[in-house]
């Protein structure tokens, strides 16, 4: 016969962890790697905390500002292109390749999107406003400015920049997890290629170019194209 146990009382039991917003937004985090983005809702976060959902509105106010705490907590991951001292990797300053070091920030911060596209698509609509993201906008302002563009134009292309990243990470990394992906672009190739030329004329005549390019390259000329945009283009009169 088993002896009786005897229960333990409240005093006895190993005490939780003190919720914190630092300590939701990590376990969100960690949900997310494991589960995908989907499973990271307020019931199911509170699940793993041993907690209930009434206790985490009072640090995070509902699933979309959680989705843009985590997002945030992964641009943490964006190679800003400096070291701590605010300089490129070689010690200089870096401002003489201010585009190239610019590029360089923008597909990295692309390419951690691309890794999240369900974040990526979250961030379109919802952008995070925490610490990395401020400092992601900062470094871009820092590199567009030394391109010598007005301030004003400085300020507006920061947000088309990170636009066509956030976009081409939502649609690339959606486009890459999709099992009938290719089957789609294959398709679309079909149907350019077989078009009426004399319906369609010019789908025609940029052939095959209007079809060719790795995404990188693509990804890269866009930004070249934005960038170009954004320092020869005066803002609107009364802006």
């Amino acid at each position: 016969m088993h002896a009786k146990r005897e229960p333990v009382g409240r005093r006895e039991r190993p005490a939780k962890p003190a919720l914190t917003r630092r300590g939701i937004v990590e376990t969100a985090v960690r949900l997310m790697r494991a589960e995908g983005l989907e499973k990271v809702t307020m019931r199911r976060l509170a699940q793993e905390l041993d907690t209930g959902p009434a206790s985490l509105y009072v640090y995070v106010a509902n699933t979309a500002e959680l989705h843009a705490a985590v997002l945030d907590a992964l641009l943490g991951e964006v190679d800003p292109g400096r070291d701590g001292s605010g300089r490129d990797g070689s010690g200089r300053d870096g401002g003489a390749d201010w585009r190239g070091r610019l590029l360089a920030v923008l597909g990295s911060y692309t390419r951690v999107l691309f890794e999240h596209p369900q974040l990526a698509r979250s961030a379109l609509v919802a952008r995070p406003s925490g610490e990395n993201y401020l400092d992601l906008v900062e470094r871009v302002l820092d590199l567009l400015s030394r391109s010598g563009a007005p301030r004003e134009q400085v300020a507006w292309g920061v947000d088309i920049l990170l636009q066509h990243a956030t976009a081409t990470a939502a649609e690339q990394g959606t486009r890459e997890r999709d099992p009938s992906a290719r089957d789609d672009w294959n398709a679309l190739v079909e149907a350019v290629h077989t078009s009426d030329e004399a319906a369609r004329p010019m789908i025609r005549a940029h052939l095959p170019a209007l079809l060719s390019g790795p995404d990188e390259h693509r990804l890269t000329w866009g930004f070249d194209v934005l960038i170009n945009g954004i320092v020869g283009t005066p803002l609107p009169s009364g802006s």
